[in-house]
């Protein structure tokens, strides 16, 4: 994780990941009930993953639509 934050910019963190780490939050907040702080984490950051690989794909369509 350290590596990680530590590779990427600022700039790419807000524009790339803030959005589904909030989107994510907010589902987890609002659904995830499950009574366990572990089982409720893992489907936290499920969902993140998720979130961001669909905005991730979406992303990459549009960049290919404007391009060509």
């Amino acid at each position: 994780m350290f590596t990680l934050l530590r590779n990427i910019t600022s700039r790419e963190v807000i524009f790339t990941e803030a959005p589904g780490f909030f989107l994510s939050l907010l589902i987890a907040e609002l659904f995830y009930k499950w009574h366990s702080f572990l089982l409720e984490c893992i489907g936290f950051l499920v969902t993140w993953y998720c979130i961001s690989f669909v905005f991730n794909m979406i992303r990459n369509w549009f960049s290919r639509t404007s391009h060509g």
